[in-house]
């Protein structure tokens, strides 16, 4: 078999790593990541860029803590490799606005919906992502966003999406 050890105290060769290192736009700024192209998104994000505010939950897609935009559109962080990335550009919380608060951030803090935190980068994120394809979302369309909140804010984040639809429409007037 190829990539076998002849003798089982010998290691396992692997396969090299790609010669040309994975652009990839973040937050407006162009990186490249020359590691492993399976690594997820997530630890680069957090590990390497030290951009915090997008969560490790379940590491498994479930949650959606660890949602950030790719291309605009919301993303699990944690179960995206590196080379699925690459050429794209990413969104995290912290680069969603730069000179005032995103309407959905203003409607989340009208609306009080965070408790312990924990999940609101994801659910902001995710938030934004359904606004832009459905402007005037219907409580059935907010439910589809399906990130986890273990404090259970469901009906302030119900309202919070709605309101920021609301400051979004104002917006465009």
């Amino acid at each position: 078999m190829p990539n076998q050890p002849e003798h089982p105290a010998e290691p396992v060769k692997r396969p090299a790593r790609p010669l040309a290192p994975l652009p990839i736009s973040i937050n407006g700024k162009p990186y490249f990541h020359d590691g492993d192209p399976a690594m997820p998104l997530l630890w680069f994000l957090r590990d390497i860029l030290r951009l915090t505010g997008t969560k490790y939950g379940c590491g498994i897609g479930a949650c959606g803590a660890c949602t950030v935009l790719i291309d605009g559109k919301a993303v699990r962080s944690c179960v995206t490799p590196m080379q699925a990335a690459a050429n794209h550009k990413i969104t995290t919380i912290e680069g969603l606005e730069t000179n005032a608060l995103h309407p959905v951030q203003q409607a989340w803090i009208e609306e009080d919906v965070a408790q312990c935190g924990y999940c609101q980068a994801g659910q902001i994120m995710a938030a934004v992502d359904l606004l832009q394809r459905k402007p005037k979302p219907n409580d059935d369309d907010i439910a589809t966003i399906g990130n986890f909140c273990r404090c259970g804010t469901y009906p302030r984040i119900r309202r919070a999406i709605a309101r920021a639809a609301e400051l979004m429409r104002s917006q465009d007037k």
